[in-house]
Protein backbone atom coordinates (compact mmCIF):
# COMPACT_ATOMS: atom_id res chain seq x y z
CA UNK A 1 0.00 0.00 0.00
CA UNK A 2 1.41 3.43 -1.12
CA UNK A 3 1.66 5.80 1.56
CA UNK A 4 -0.21 9.08 -0.34
CA UNK A 5 -3.59 7.27 -0.51
CA UNK A 6 -3.17 6.59 2.99
CA UNK A 7 -2.64 10.16 3.81
CA UNK A 8 -5.49 11.20 1.59
CA UNK A 9 -7.87 8.78 3.48
CA UNK A 10 -6.71 10.11 6.67
CA UNK A 11 -7.74 13.49 5.37
CA UNK A 12 -11.04 12.29 3.88
CA UNK A 13 -12.24 10.78 7.12
CA UNK A 14 -11.21 13.83 9.26
CA UNK A 15 -13.12 16.44 7.23
CA UNK A 16 -16.65 14.09 6.73
CA UNK A 17 -16.87 13.10 10.49
CA UNK A 18 -16.63 16.54 11.67
CA UNK A 19 -19.14 17.47 8.89
CA UNK A 20 -21.63 14.69 9.41
CA UNK A 21 -21.45 15.27 13.93
CA UNK A 22 -20.39 13.41 16.54
CA UNK A 23 -22.15 10.37 15.85
CA UNK A 24 -21.61 9.78 12.57
CA UNK A 25 -19.64 6.44 11.25
CA UNK A 26 -18.45 7.86 8.06
CA UNK A 27 -15.32 5.77 5.79
CA UNK A 28 -16.51 2.56 7.59
CA UNK A 29 -15.59 3.47 11.50
CA UNK A 30 -15.99 0.60 13.79
CA UNK A 31 -13.27 -1.34 16.68
CA UNK A 32 -11.25 -2.90 12.99
CA UNK A 33 -10.39 0.89 11.64
CA UNK A 34 -6.71 1.42 13.08
CA UNK A 35 -7.58 4.91 12.27
CA UNK A 36 -10.06 5.23 14.88
CA UNK A 37 -7.52 3.59 17.81
CA UNK A 38 -5.13 5.63 20.03
CA UNK A 39 -1.96 6.20 19.24
CA UNK A 40 0.12 3.67 20.38
CA UNK A 41 3.75 3.63 22.10
CA UNK A 42 6.16 3.84 18.83
CA UNK A 43 9.18 3.10 21.37
CA UNK A 44 10.24 0.61 19.03
CA UNK A 45 9.89 2.34 15.79
CA UNK A 46 12.11 5.48 16.15
CA UNK A 47 14.90 6.47 17.59
CA UNK A 48 16.80 9.86 18.22
CA UNK A 49 20.44 11.23 18.57
CA UNK A 50 19.48 12.71 21.62
CA UNK A 51 19.54 10.45 24.92
CA UNK A 52 16.46 10.95 27.33
CA UNK A 53 17.62 11.36 30.96
CA UNK A 54 21.46 11.52 29.84
CA UNK A 55 23.30 14.81 30.68
CA UNK A 56 22.77 18.42 28.72
CA UNK A 57 23.77 18.21 25.09
CA UNK A 58 25.41 21.05 22.96
CA UNK A 59 23.25 23.15 21.56
CA UNK A 60 25.19 23.12 18.38
CA UNK A 61 24.33 19.65 17.76
CA UNK A 62 21.79 19.24 15.76
CA UNK A 63 18.21 17.00 16.83
CA UNK A 64 17.53 14.27 14.41
CA UNK A 65 15.12 11.72 14.78
CA UNK A 66 15.03 8.27 12.60
CA UNK A 67 12.27 5.68 11.81
CA UNK A 68 13.57 2.03 12.51
CA UNK A 69 11.69 1.14 9.37
CA UNK A 70 12.02 -3.10 10.09
CA UNK A 71 8.12 -3.27 10.44
CA UNK A 72 7.52 -0.90 7.88
CA UNK A 73 6.45 2.54 10.05
CA UNK A 74 7.46 5.62 9.39
CA UNK A 75 7.65 9.10 10.83
CA UNK A 76 4.72 11.65 10.04
CA UNK A 77 5.39 14.44 11.90
CA UNK A 78 7.55 15.78 14.77
CA UNK A 79 7.20 18.79 17.31
CA UNK A 80 10.25 19.89 19.11
CA UNK A 81 9.10 22.71 22.20
CA UNK A 82 11.32 24.79 24.39
CA UNK A 83 11.01 25.46 27.82
CA UNK A 84 9.93 29.09 26.71
CA UNK A 85 6.80 26.97 24.19
CA UNK A 86 9.30 28.22 21.30
CA UNK A 87 8.76 25.56 18.10
CA UNK A 88 11.77 23.99 16.71
CA UNK A 89 12.17 24.26 13.20
CA UNK A 90 12.81 20.65 11.56
CA UNK A 91 12.02 19.11 7.76
CA UNK A 92 11.22 15.88 7.51
CA UNK A 93 12.11 13.79 4.73
CA UNK A 94 9.67 12.24 1.74
CA UNK A 95 9.93 8.96 2.95
CA UNK A 96 9.24 9.90 5.87
CA UNK A 97 12.36 7.95 7.52
CA UNK A 98 14.09 10.67 8.92
CA UNK A 99 13.37 14.32 10.50
CA UNK A 100 16.15 17.02 11.62
CA UNK A 101 16.40 20.42 13.12
CA UNK A 102 17.28 23.12 10.24
CA UNK A 103 17.80 25.91 12.92
CA UNK A 104 20.56 25.28 16.41
CA UNK A 105 18.87 24.42 19.67
CA UNK A 106 18.65 26.82 22.34
CA UNK A 107 20.79 26.99 24.81
CA UNK A 108 20.14 25.96 28.93
CA UNK A 109 16.38 25.05 28.23
CA UNK A 110 14.90 21.74 28.29
CA UNK A 111 12.97 20.34 25.21
CA UNK A 112 9.95 18.44 24.98
CA UNK A 113 9.94 16.43 21.46
CA UNK A 114 6.47 14.67 20.31
CA UNK A 115 7.31 12.13 17.60
CA UNK A 116 3.97 10.68 15.46
CA UNK A 117 4.32 7.62 13.27
CA UNK A 118 1.94 5.18 11.28
CA UNK A 119 2.42 1.72 10.96
CA UNK A 120 2.25 -0.41 7.34
CA UNK A 121 -1.59 -0.39 8.14
CA UNK A 122 -2.36 3.25 8.57
CA UNK A 123 -2.58 2.93 12.55
CA UNK A 124 -1.13 5.92 14.19
CA UNK A 125 1.84 5.62 16.94
CA UNK A 126 3.85 8.23 18.95
CA UNK A 127 6.81 8.35 21.20
CA UNK A 128 7.61 11.57 23.76
CA UNK A 129 11.18 12.42 25.25
CA UNK A 130 12.51 15.20 26.72
CA UNK A 131 16.43 16.67 26.95
CA UNK A 132 18.30 19.49 28.40
CA UNK A 133 20.86 21.51 26.70
CA UNK A 134 23.58 23.44 28.47
CA UNK A 135 23.56 27.02 29.69
CA UNK A 136 25.35 29.35 27.52
CA UNK A 137 28.85 30.36 28.28
CA UNK A 138 28.53 34.14 26.78
CA UNK A 139 25.31 35.56 27.23
CA UNK A 140 23.68 39.06 25.18
CA UNK A 141 20.95 40.45 27.04
CA UNK A 142 18.54 43.60 25.91
CA UNK A 143 17.62 46.65 28.15
CA UNK A 144 14.45 48.07 26.80
CA UNK A 145 13.62 51.55 27.36
CA UNK A 146 12.11 54.50 28.01
CA UNK A 147 11.21 53.39 31.48
CA UNK A 148 7.38 52.12 31.94
CA UNK A 149 4.87 54.78 32.12
CA UNK A 150 2.40 57.08 29.92
CA UNK A 151 4.22 59.10 26.64
CA UNK A 152 3.37 60.87 23.51
CA UNK A 153 2.43 59.31 20.03
CA UNK A 154 6.46 60.08 19.41
CA UNK A 155 7.65 57.88 21.84
CA UNK A 156 10.58 55.35 19.70
CA UNK A 157 11.32 52.41 21.49
CA UNK A 158 14.69 52.05 22.76
CA UNK A 159 16.56 48.34 22.82
CA UNK A 160 20.40 48.32 24.40
CA UNK A 161 22.26 45.16 23.76
CA UNK A 162 24.70 43.79 26.47
CA UNK A 163 26.93 42.92 23.13
CA UNK A 164 28.03 44.58 20.11
CA UNK A 165 26.24 42.44 17.34
CA UNK A 166 28.05 43.23 14.09
CA UNK A 167 27.08 40.27 11.60
CA UNK A 168 24.19 40.67 9.34
CA UNK A 169 22.89 37.23 10.52
CA UNK A 170 23.44 37.75 13.71
CA UNK A 171 21.49 40.73 14.07
CA UNK A 172 18.47 39.85 11.85
CA UNK A 173 18.42 37.05 14.94
CA UNK A 174 18.44 39.66 17.36
CA UNK A 175 15.74 41.80 15.43
CA UNK A 176 13.49 38.89 15.16
CA UNK A 177 13.34 38.57 18.34
CA UNK A 178 12.32 42.03 19.80
CA UNK A 179 8.65 41.31 19.54
CA UNK A 180 6.62 44.94 19.71
CA UNK A 181 2.56 44.30 19.99
CA UNK A 182 0.14 47.22 20.72
CA UNK A 183 -3.58 47.26 21.94
CA UNK A 184 -6.46 47.32 20.34
CA UNK A 185 -5.05 48.10 16.83
CA UNK A 186 -2.39 46.73 15.32
CA UNK A 187 0.32 49.86 13.83
CA UNK A 188 2.98 48.97 11.12
CA UNK A 189 6.53 49.71 12.44
CA UNK A 190 10.10 48.45 12.27
CA UNK A 191 13.45 48.95 14.07
CA UNK A 192 16.45 50.70 12.99
CA UNK A 193 19.78 49.43 13.88
CA UNK A 194 21.39 53.17 15.55
CA UNK A 195 24.65 51.30 16.56
CA UNK A 196 26.06 48.01 17.26
CA UNK A 197 24.45 47.77 20.68
CA UNK A 198 21.33 50.13 20.30
CA UNK A 199 18.10 49.76 18.21
CA UNK A 200 15.03 52.38 17.88
CA UNK A 201 11.12 51.18 17.05
CA UNK A 202 8.92 53.58 15.79
CA UNK A 203 5.84 53.03 13.58
CA UNK A 204 5.81 54.10 10.22
CA UNK A 205 3.21 57.08 11.44
CA UNK A 206 2.96 58.17 15.20
CA UNK A 207 1.78 55.51 17.80
CA UNK A 208 -2.20 55.77 17.65
CA UNK A 209 -3.42 57.69 20.05
CA UNK A 210 -4.36 56.72 23.77
CA UNK A 211 -3.27 52.89 23.42
CA UNK A 212 -0.72 50.41 24.98
CA UNK A 213 2.71 49.15 23.23
CA UNK A 214 4.25 46.04 24.95
CA UNK A 215 7.93 44.43 24.31
CA UNK A 216 9.49 41.96 24.83
CA UNK A 217 12.28 39.68 23.78
CA UNK A 218 12.17 36.18 23.08
CA UNK A 219 16.54 35.57 22.76
CA UNK A 220 16.54 33.59 25.71
CA UNK A 221 18.82 30.57 24.82
CA UNK A 222 18.70 31.37 21.06
CA UNK A 223 22.28 31.15 19.29
CA UNK A 224 23.17 34.58 18.17
CA UNK A 225 26.96 33.80 16.90
CA UNK A 226 30.09 31.88 17.85
CA UNK A 227 29.38 31.34 21.34
CA UNK A 228 26.98 34.11 22.38
CA UNK A 229 23.60 33.02 23.08
CA UNK A 230 20.71 35.40 24.14
CA UNK A 231 19.86 36.29 27.89
CA UNK A 232 16.38 37.01 29.70
CA UNK A 233 15.39 40.45 29.50
CA UNK A 234 13.00 42.32 30.91
CA UNK A 235 9.54 43.28 29.23
CA UNK A 236 8.17 46.72 28.80
CA UNK A 237 4.79 48.14 28.83
CA UNK A 238 4.04 51.76 27.98
CA UNK A 239 0.95 53.70 27.34
CA UNK A 240 0.46 56.41 24.78
CA UNK A 241 -1.96 59.53 25.56
CA UNK A 242 -3.39 61.81 23.42
CA UNK A 243 -1.78 62.59 20.48
CA UNK A 244 -0.10 66.26 21.05
CA UNK A 245 1.77 68.20 18.49
CA UNK A 246 3.47 71.55 18.54
CA UNK A 247 4.27 73.13 15.60
CA UNK A 248 6.84 76.26 16.63
CA UNK A 249 7.01 78.57 12.98
CA UNK A 250 10.33 80.48 13.66
CA UNK A 251 9.45 82.83 10.80
CA UNK A 252 5.94 83.39 12.25
CA UNK A 253 7.55 84.06 15.74
CA UNK A 254 4.42 81.44 16.32
CA UNK A 255 3.79 78.17 18.02
CA UNK A 256 0.36 76.22 17.78
CA UNK A 257 -0.11 73.47 20.18
CA UNK A 258 -2.72 70.43 18.96
CA UNK A 259 -4.47 68.04 20.82
CA UNK A 260 -5.91 64.94 18.86
CA UNK A 261 -6.16 67.07 15.81
CA UNK A 262 -7.43 70.22 17.20
CA UNK A 263 -5.77 73.55 17.91
CA UNK A 264 -5.80 74.75 22.03
CA UNK A 265 -3.88 77.09 21.98
CA UNK A 266 -1.70 79.87 20.04
CA UNK A 267 1.74 80.96 22.11
CA UNK A 268 3.78 84.01 21.07
CA UNK A 269 7.91 82.89 21.10
CA UNK A 270 11.36 83.77 20.30
CA UNK A 271 13.73 81.31 18.43
CA UNK A 272 17.34 81.39 18.14
CA UNK A 273 18.64 84.38 16.91
CA UNK A 274 20.86 84.44 13.64
CA UNK A 275 24.13 82.22 14.35
CA UNK A 276 22.43 80.07 17.04
CA UNK A 277 19.16 79.63 14.58
CA UNK A 278 16.84 76.47 16.17
CA UNK A 279 17.15 73.42 14.83
CA UNK A 280 14.36 72.47 12.21
CA UNK A 281 12.37 69.21 12.24
CA UNK A 282 10.69 67.07 14.35
CA UNK A 283 12.05 66.75 17.92
CA UNK A 284 10.15 64.65 20.97
CA UNK A 285 10.27 65.81 24.42
CA UNK A 286 13.04 64.23 26.43
CA UNK A 287 11.89 65.21 29.74
CA UNK A 288 11.14 68.50 31.57
CA UNK A 289 12.46 70.85 34.75
CA UNK A 290 10.92 72.98 36.92
CA UNK A 291 14.08 74.87 37.10
CA UNK A 292 17.34 74.78 35.20
CA UNK A 293 20.31 76.99 35.68
CA UNK A 294 21.74 77.62 32.10
CA UNK A 295 25.42 78.99 31.44
CA UNK A 296 26.81 79.54 27.71
CA UNK A 297 29.74 77.95 28.65
CA UNK A 298 28.35 74.68 29.11
CA UNK A 299 27.38 74.11 25.49
CA UNK A 300 29.92 76.20 24.39
CA UNK A 301 28.78 79.80 24.09
CA UNK A 302 31.23 82.59 25.71
CA UNK A 303 32.04 86.12 25.13
CA UNK A 304 29.66 88.88 24.41
CA UNK A 305 27.12 85.73 23.80
CA UNK A 306 28.10 84.29 27.34
CA UNK A 307 24.69 84.20 29.71
CA UNK A 308 24.38 82.35 33.21
CA UNK A 309 20.37 82.68 33.61
CA UNK A 310 17.91 80.67 36.43
CA UNK A 311 15.35 79.44 33.67
CA UNK A 312 11.81 77.90 34.89
CA UNK A 313 9.39 75.76 33.45
CA UNK A 314 11.99 74.12 31.26
CA UNK A 315 10.98 71.19 28.80
CA UNK A 316 13.87 69.98 26.99
CA UNK A 317 14.04 68.55 23.62
CA UNK A 318 17.48 67.61 22.90
CA UNK A 319 20.62 66.86 24.87
CA UNK A 320 22.43 69.69 23.57
CA UNK A 321 20.70 71.84 25.49
CA UNK A 322 17.31 73.08 23.24
CA UNK A 323 14.59 73.73 25.53
CA UNK A 324 11.04 75.09 25.50
CA UNK A 325 11.00 77.44 28.73
CA UNK A 326 10.03 80.77 30.27
CA UNK A 327 12.26 83.54 29.17
CA UNK A 328 10.50 87.10 30.46
CA UNK A 329 13.95 88.45 30.07
CA UNK A 330 12.53 88.82 26.18
CA UNK A 331 9.28 89.26 26.21
CA UNK A 332 8.93 92.11 23.82
CA UNK A 333 10.36 89.91 21.14
CA UNK A 334 7.55 87.56 21.71
CA UNK A 335 5.74 86.75 18.68
CA UNK A 336 7.93 89.80 16.46
CA UNK A 337 11.69 88.75 16.47
CA UNK A 338 14.12 85.64 16.98
CA UNK A 339 16.40 86.57 19.30
CA UNK A 340 17.54 83.36 21.84
CA UNK A 341 20.36 81.11 21.57
CA UNK A 342 18.63 78.54 20.16
CA UNK A 343 15.79 77.85 23.13
CA UNK A 344 11.72 78.82 22.16
CA UNK A 345 11.18 81.28 24.35
CA UNK A 346 7.62 82.50 26.06
CA UNK A 347 6.06 84.72 28.77
CA UNK A 348 6.19 82.90 32.11
CA UNK A 349 2.78 82.26 32.05
CA UNK A 350 2.32 80.58 29.07
CA UNK A 351 5.48 78.08 29.76
CA UNK A 352 3.89 77.04 32.80
CA UNK A 353 0.89 76.37 30.72
CA UNK A 354 2.94 74.71 28.39
CA UNK A 355 4.81 72.80 30.87
CA UNK A 356 1.61 71.14 32.36
CA UNK A 357 0.10 70.56 29.11
CA UNK A 358 3.03 68.66 27.70
CA UNK A 359 4.52 65.13 28.86
CA UNK A 360 8.02 63.12 27.34
CA UNK A 361 7.35 62.03 24.22
CA UNK A 362 5.09 64.76 22.54
CA UNK A 363 5.98 66.28 19.39
CA UNK A 364 7.67 69.39 18.87
CA UNK A 365 7.93 70.13 15.43
CA UNK A 366 9.90 73.45 14.61
CA UNK A 367 9.50 74.52 10.99
CA UNK A 368 10.72 77.86 8.76
CA UNK A 369 13.80 78.37 10.85
CA UNK A 370 17.31 79.39 9.11
CA UNK A 371 19.08 76.49 11.59
CA UNK A 372 20.07 72.83 10.65
CA UNK A 373 18.35 70.06 10.61
CA UNK A 374 17.32 68.27 13.38
CA UNK A 375 20.11 64.86 13.58
CA UNK A 376 18.14 61.67 13.49
CA UNK A 377 20.53 60.30 16.25
CA UNK A 378 22.43 61.51 19.24
CA UNK A 379 20.98 64.24 20.45
CA UNK A 380 17.58 63.83 21.30
CA UNK A 381 14.93 61.51 19.63
CA UNK A 382 14.94 62.92 15.90
CA UNK A 383 13.75 59.65 14.52
CA UNK A 384 10.87 60.90 12.85
CA UNK A 385 12.84 63.28 10.63
CA UNK A 386 13.92 59.93 8.36
CA UNK A 387 11.17 59.14 6.24
CA UNK A 388 9.87 55.43 6.24
CA UNK A 389 11.83 53.99 3.44
CA UNK A 390 14.79 55.29 4.67
CA UNK A 391 14.29 54.05 8.25
CA UNK A 392 12.92 50.56 7.02
CA UNK A 393 16.80 50.38 5.35
CA UNK A 394 18.19 50.22 8.89
CA UNK A 395 16.48 46.89 9.38
CA UNK A 396 18.20 44.14 9.07
CA UNK A 397 15.39 42.26 8.20
CA UNK A 398 13.58 44.80 5.88
CA UNK A 399 16.80 46.31 4.36
CA UNK A 400 16.49 46.14 0.42
CA UNK A 401 12.94 44.94 0.58
CA UNK A 402 9.58 46.45 -0.98
CA UNK A 403 7.53 47.79 1.51
CA UNK A 404 4.27 45.61 1.63
CA UNK A 405 6.04 42.81 0.26
CA UNK A 406 7.76 41.16 2.95
CA UNK A 407 6.49 38.78 4.96
CA UNK A 408 8.13 40.16 7.98
CA UNK A 409 6.40 43.51 7.68
CA UNK A 410 2.83 41.71 9.08
CA UNK A 411 4.81 39.99 12.05
CA UNK A 412 6.83 43.21 13.18
CA UNK A 413 3.88 44.89 14.89
CA UNK A 414 0.56 42.91 15.67
CA UNK A 415 -2.34 43.08 18.46
CA UNK A 416 -2.03 41.61 21.67
CA UNK A 417 -4.53 39.35 22.28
Amino acid sequence: MSHTPRLWTVVSCSLLVASLGAGATACGGGSDNPLSANPYDAADQVAFNQATGSRPVDPDRPLEVTAKGADGSRITDVTAVDTHGRRLAGELSAKGDRWHSTVPLAAGVRYTVTVSTEDERGAPGQRRMTFETTPAKKLLTVGFGPEEGTYGVGQPIIAELSEPVRDKAARAVVERALVVETKPDRVEGAWHWVDDSRLHFRPKEYWPANSTVSVRSNLEGIRIGDSLHGGGSKPLKLDIGDRVEVITNAASHWMTFKRNGEVINSIPVTTGKPGFSTRNGIKVVLGKQYFVRMRGDSVGIGGSEYYNLPVYWATRVTWSGEYVHAAPWSIDSHGYANVSHGCTGMSTGNAAWFYENIREGDIVHVINSIGEDMDPFGNGYGDWNLDWKDWREGSALLKGTQEGRSPVDAARLRPQV
